[in-house]
């Protein structure tokens, strides 16, 4: 049986071929694309590849299962043809491309793939069409038809004035003395051309897209009888200067070129390594604020901060954008990448006025705006852009301004606009004092805020921290979005205005005429203490209509301790639930041991399904929330009845039991001992 399995197995193998017998090498990101296109195609028969062309441009794409169903490149809409993949032609008659192209020289090839133009200007050189059609092997980005068209015509007239020296060393720059194909172009990696061994820039991006000097890779690996043809979207030109050299000879780059020098990022911006540089012209930074500017750059860690957040970790050409995606700066900050047709846009706008300067060690693009992280930005700065406005406003007329723009360590707890959606409180030494409890005395981060921490506000005031489990919370407001640390100040926006604990639970009851029936039964029940001592507690506080709401028969039984006690602990969980915190359910356990059941939604929080009237009035030792009924536990008085039933039908087994041994009578009381026998039981 064994030997039979193997011979099955071996002759699956076989089957399969040797793809499924031995594990081949990794396919790079351009052959999954290709290999997709080939996937879409093959419908419309062998080696027949689908192909992206973007409505109104001569642009094509291989395409990709997430372009396939966009059906967008850069925001333009494309259709849908099918052509011959690479190296297939079509045979009259027959459906698909089913004949491989017969392999010619390096020339000859030229003209199959769509370079004609450079077969032209190769035959204008003396000596590079016999070498292109000699022996060896070579590998040449030969530009598109295109590609020749769009030079300028200073540029062409330079290159054909001299064809055996600027045409020629133009040619040679696109070759290599030797075959790469598309699994050899590795990103970042760089090739030696045939031009005084000059450097060519590769890149190959995870969605497929291949560039040479960030030009395009149209069609790849067309295979010569003495090398390869890799068909390009333009004529790439000699890299001799680094980044910093091209910002250093630029004019537009004249404050930029200051600010480098006063952080100390020119030893890395001329250094090995391959980096993109969203470089801001001197417009971009004549459109911030004079203030701003002059406080950024004398301060050296904001300045460093502000620089390194318009330098990407490796090169990006532009090329490579088909669609938006998300790339990290130096700075730590992410940045979303995309375009919108021949434009380049960062975070949606279209800021990219010059692109693609290629560097030694890297890629330049000019950029009219200043990209300011927020690392490098004051409280104010930083709340100008977020959805806090209405109390930067308060804080501003409050006269907490300085505290908000000047080097002190804080965090500012910030109610969002929406909180404000009735209006604004006045101005008065209540508001301001309410403001400087909401700046913390430290520049905190949420992630390192735990539960049961304490905090000190400018208010001199103690606020703690909750933690659960969908909710951060300081007392009754809960971090709404993703807190903001800038240079000093760390901004955390906030689900609602903050009030900060005044006095214990007793204290809050007794200060409210609305509690004086529910502190008097505390009182009668022997549970002041227990709400007057250190604790973390949330009472649910019956308002005195809710007493005389009762039905006679409830308020009597409330008239004995136990009674009266066992009902107020049923009010008073065990731990602080603010109303933030409950997220869709909660069960809280209470004091008397039974759970409550604490739910929101559509933000009215309720207990055992009894609206709140009025939550989160916050205590040093709990949260009060009041509610307008009496909370009954559950199986309270109904067991108290069950066990007094059970006790007086032992009782009465007993007596019967006994009178039944010295009776003739036990026959007829004997249902009436299983009826009480039966209720026992339940």
């Amino acid at each position: 049986m064994a030997l039979f399995v193997r011979l099955l197995a071996l002759a699956l193998a076989l089957a399969l071929g040797p793809a499924a017998t031995l594990a081949g090498p990794a396919k790079s990101p351009y052959q999954l694309v290709l290999q997709h296109s080939r996937l879409r195609g093959r419908q419309h028969g062998p080696n027949v590849c689908a192909v992206q062309k973007v409505i109104g441009t001569n642009r094509k794409y291989f395409t990709n299962c997430k372009q396939w169903y966009q059906r967008k490149i850069c925001g333009k809409s494309t259709v849908i043809s099918y052509e011959c993949c690479p190296g297939y032609e079509k045979v009259p008659g027959e459906k698909g491309c089913p004949a491989a192209l017969p392999l010619s020289n390096l020339y000859e090839t030229l003209g199959v793939v769509g370079s004609t133009t450079t077969q032209l200007y190769t035959d204008r050189t003396d000596k590079l069409r016999p070498e292109m059609e000699g022996p060896g092997s070579f590998t040449i980005f030969a530009p598109s038809n295109e590609a020749w068209a769009s030079l300028s015509a200073e540029v062409l007239d330079s290159l054909v004035s001299n064809v055996n020296i600027e045409l020629l060393n133009a040619l040679r720059y696109h070759m290599v003395n030797r075959r790469v194909l598309t699994d050899e172009l590795k990103h970042g990696m760089t090739l030696t051309s045939m031009y005084q061994n000059s450097n060519i820039q590769i890149h190959h991006y995870p969605n497929g897209i291949v560039t040479v000097n960030c030009a395009r890779l149209l069609k790849a690996d067309h295979h010569a009888t003495n090398g390869v043809v890799h068909l390009i979207d333009k004529v790439i030109s000699t890299i001799t200067n680094n980044i910093q050299q091209i910002i250093e000879i630029e004019d537009t780059f004249e404050t930029l070129r200051a600010a480098v020098a006063a952080s100390g990022l020119n030893t890395m911006l001329e250094g090995n390594g391959q980096y993109t540089l969203l470089a801001p012209t001197n417009e971009a930074f004549e459109k911030i604020p004079t203030e701003t500017l002059n406080r950024i750059l004398g301060d050296p860690e904001a300045l460093r901060d502000l620089l390194n957040n318009h330098i990407l970790k490796s090169a990006m050409c532009a090329e490579a954008i088909v669609a938006g995606l998300s790339v990290e700066t130096l700075e730590g900050t992410t940045l979303e990448v995309g375009c919108s047709g021949d434009m380049l846009t960062i975070n949606g706008k279209a800021i990219i006025s010059n692109k693609d300067i290629l560097a030694t060690n890297g890629v330049i693009h000019y950029i009219d705006e200043l990209l300011i992280p927020d690392s490098a930005k004051t409280l104010f700065e930083l709340a100008a852009e977020s959805d806090v406005s209405t109390a930067i406003d308060l804080f501003r007329q409050a006269g907490l301004g300085t505290h908000l723009s000047g080097s002190e360590r804080l965090t500012l707890l910030a109610p969002l606009n929406s909180v404000f959606k009735d209006g604004t409180p006045p101005i008065n030494a209540h508001t301001r004092n309410l403001l400087r409890n909401h700046i913390i005395k430290d520049q905190l981060a949420s992630k390192y805020l735990y539960h049961g921490q304490t905090l000190e506000t400018l208010g001199g005031k103690k606020l703690r921290v909750f933690v659960y489990r969908n909710s951060l919370c300081i007392e009754n407001s809960c971090i709404a979005a993703h807190d903001k640390r800038g240079r000093y100040g760390t901004l955390f926006m906030m689900d609602r205005v903050l009030t900060p604990p005044m006095g214990t639970v007793m204290d809050v009851l007794k200060g409210d005429n609305r509690f004086s029936t529910l502190v008097a039964a505390i009182q009668s029940a022997g549970l002041t203490e227990t709400l007057t001592r250190e604790g973390v507690y949330t009472v649910f506080a019956p308002t005195n209509e809710a007493f005389r709401a009762l039905p006679p028969k409830e308020q009597i039984n409330l008239k004995t301790a136990k009674e009266l006690a066992n009902i107020l602990k049923y009010h008073i969980g065990d731990e602080i639930l603010v109303s933030g915190g409950i997220g869709a359910l909660v069960r809280l356990k209470s004091l008397q041991g039974d759970k409550l059941e604490v739910s929101l939604k559509n933000n009215v929080v309720s207990v055992n399904k009894e609206p709140v009237a009025e939550p989160d009035i916050m205590a040093t030792n709990g949260v009060v929330h009041v509610i307008t009924s009496i909370l009954q536990p559950p199986f309270n008085r109904p067991q108290e009845r069950g066990d007094e039933l059970a006790d007086s039908a032992l009782e009465i087994f007993k007596q019967a039991s006994a009178f039944s041994r010295a009776s003739q009578r036990s026959v007829r009381l004997a249902p009436v001992y299983q009826k009480l026998l039966e209720r026992m039981k339940h």
